[in-house]
């Protein structure tokens, strides 16, 4: 069971600052001139352009509040083209940038001394969160050279021809800072509601990358297993520990022999999975669970293998290679003997291991976290060589091994209907990410109800494939419990056609606002307003969940179809907990401006979702969505932060935690 953790708390509740400006100002000639703005963006993250439709993603905008002397030419220019996609949460085009991108504004001045003064707003995401709009500041002054009997245009006329572009204020709309109203103070000042807290209040969050590890060895583990009976594996482990036995003169010999060829597997297979983190990165892996191009990718592969195992052809490595390793054991004496001939093991079992060493690489690698790969191979390196030193020390046990024979390719083709219902998890994930719908909910479980009816069939002998021969096949009792098991999953798979939550598939299938029919209503929000929500939770007598969201925060809609909407989360929810959602994306101006101490100098919110946006950095240090808190009456912390994480289990963990 996994663990909570407070330095889990520390990692979610960080500030990020995913992109980088530097702005610059130059003159092109005696009285032009241009703006540039380089945004530097972190590996994993994307930066919102200034041409997207309403409704998606706070677009970028350049917010001019003083042009004094100056005229603007032209409207926001990129260096390089955005990437567009369809986006299937706000049913519409998106449009990004990657890596670096300078934005350009020429103008031209109309006086000799001028000055411009703005900033720029922008929302940044990566596949697992997005950060609040924030803004960078900008302040130019220059000199131009006009002609000396070049009149001084009036400031309102220079600017009457500037361009609508959303979000930029010009010519005489231009404000001055002292034509803006006093400003107000925000609540944050002197109501303890708003004081910050901090990790030291014991309150304790799920250890997301310890589960996530012991997920990874055990699911390989259990690969490592299933690796073991399929034919180009279960004949050789008694081959191998006989000839140890007998070629050595002691027992004792014998057994240390098969433990360091065990060892040996282990050590291979885990440098693999080393070898893999090394050229793919961190970053890389990070970003590889939701890749889109990846994904397809994966897909593929997965298909392939699975072809691989229903007997169409087999997966090899080239023959040499076995031969080269099988002299170097040869030639050589001792444990440097004994590690060649696991490597050996290693190359001649390929057409059977490697298809699931695939899976199992592209599983551990899609979970985001760099040392997955070595831990993955780990566990099935420890599956595939416990059976070497089990049986060397109790050699008795080989007179009870079943003999080789069909039932080791049945294995084969279950695992072929395995990796094939898998690899439709990874190309879920790119018909996400491009918009495409052609595997939404139902048809993602209409393809599973499929392949694991078949499953069951196959398994009952109602077909064959080519591979297992015309020879007579008696069905065994764990041969029946298996397809028993088969056809019972493709029942329960069956009600999820209508919405039904599928507990137990939910970290496979597409998430629930894919479903096109569903029995279930929208979440109930009791609040809008944080104070609000306090004072309720106060007047009830119940603690208060705080849901920091934004309206252009696809992974806040994807955590509400796969988690929050589920019916037990809801009815836990609505009995235990006053709601509030707090979108920091609402561009509703709020009645007059506020103005907060931040980092040392005065920072005005001007809408609903400045404010919002501030009381998180404020009060949780942190600025990313969806991010789940849950208050007592004195706006003290009772759990989370919960994060974005496709998992019930681990949001009703966070939401007991304000129980108890």
């Amino acid at each position: 069971m996994m663990t909570l953790s407070l330095v889990a708390m520390a990692m979610t509740a960080q500030m990020l600052q995913p992109v980088k400006w530097s702005t610059a100002m130059k003159m092109t000639g005696d009285k032009d001139g241009v703006v540039t703005m380089t945004a530097t963006m972190g590996n994993g993250w994307h930066l919102y352009t200034h041409d997207m439709a309403q409704g998606g993603p706070v677009p970028l905008s350049v917010n001019w509040t003083v042009l004094d002397g100056v005229k603007l030419v032209g409207g926001l220019t990129a260096d390089r083209a955005a990437h567009e996609e369809m986006d299937d949460i706000f049913d519409m085009k998106v449009k990004w940038w990657t890596g670096t991108v300078t934005l350009s504004q020429k103008f031209t001045a109309t006086k000799p001394d001028f000055k411009l003064d703005g900033h720029i707003r922008y929302m940044s995401c990566n596949d697992e969160t997005c950060t609040s709009p924030a803004t960078e500041p900008m302040t130019f002054t220059g000199k131009a050279k006009l002609q000396p009997d070049e009149p001084e245009a009036d400031e309102a006329k220079a600017n009457e021809d500037a361009p609508a572009v959303p979000g930029e204020v010009a010519g005489d709309e231009a404000l001055e800072p002292d034509s803006v109203a006093t400003p107000a103070l925000v609540p944050a000042t002197g109501n303890d509601l708003w004081a910050p807290v901090r990790a030291d209040n014991g309150v304790t969050v799920n250890n997301n990358d310890a589960g996530s590890l012991w997920y990874i060895f055990w699911t390989c583990f259990l690969g490592g297993l299933l690796a073991l009976f399929t034919p180009c594996v279960w004949p050789i482990i008694p081959l191998t520990v006989s000839f140890f036995l007998k070629k050595n003169n002691s027992r004792g010999k014998g057994v240390t022999s098969a433990i360091v060829y065990g060892l040996s597997i282990v050590v291979i297979y885990v440098l693999l999975g080393v070898l893999v983190s090394v050229l793919f990165g961190a970053s890389a892996l990070n970003a590889l669970s939701t890749n889109a191009v990846v994904n397809l990718i994966f897909f593929a592969m997965l298909v392939v293998f699975a072809i691989s195992f229903f007997g169409a052809f087999e997966i090899t490595l080239p023959g040499s290679w076995g031969n080269k390793m099988d002299r170097a054991s040869g030639g050589t004496t001792g444990l440097l003997s004994i590690f060649f001939m696991a490597f050996t093991l290693v190359i001649v079992s390929f057409s059977c291991t490697g298809p699931i060493i695939g899976t199992l690489l592209v599983e551990a690698a899609s979970r985001g976290t760099q040392v997955g790969p070595a831990v993955g191979m780990l566990g099935f390196a420890v599956a595939l060589a416990l059976p070497f030193t089990l049986f060397a020390l109790f050699p008795s046990w080989l007179k009870k091994l079943p003999k080789s024979g069909g039932w080791m390719n049945t294995v084969k083709v279950v695992l072929g209907f395995l990796e094939l219902a898998l690899s439709l998890k990874f190309l879920s994930v790119a018909d996400l990410a491009y918009g495409w719908h052609i595997l939404d909910r139902e048809t993602f479980l209409a393809l599973w109800i499929a392949i694991f009816g078949l499953l069951g069939l196959y398994l009952l002998g109602v077909f064959r494939f080519k591979s297992d021969g015309d020879g007579p096949r008696s069905l065994g009792v764990f041969r029946f419990m298996l397809a028993l098991v088969a056809l019972a999953f493709t029942a329960y798979l069956v009600p999820g056609l209508w919405g039904a939550p599928l507990r137990a598939t939910s970290a496979f299938v597409p998430p629930l606002s894919t479903q096109d029919f569903n029995l279930y209503g929208e979440e109930k929000i009791d609040f809008d307003d944080y104070d609000e929500a306090m004072a309720a939770g106060a007047r009830l007598g119940k603690p208060v969940l705080v849901d920091f969201s934004g309206y252009g925060c696809v992974n806040c809609r994807k955590m509400e179809g796969a988690v929050t909407d589920k019916p037990q989360v809801k009815q836990f929810i609505e009995e235990n907990f006053v709601t509030v959602k707090l979108m920091v994306d609402d561009k509703t101006d709020l009645p007059e401006p506020l103005v907060v101490r931040e980092n040392g100098h005065d920072v005005t919110l001007y809408t609903v979702g400045d404010k919002w946006s501030y009381l998180q950095r404020h009060k949780f240090n942190a600025n990313s969505q969806p991010y789940y808190v849950i208050l007592d009456e004195h706006g003290r912390l009772l759990s989370g932060p919960a994060v974005y994480r496709e998992d019930i289990d681990y949001f009703m963990q966070f939401l007991s935690a304000a129980t108890r």
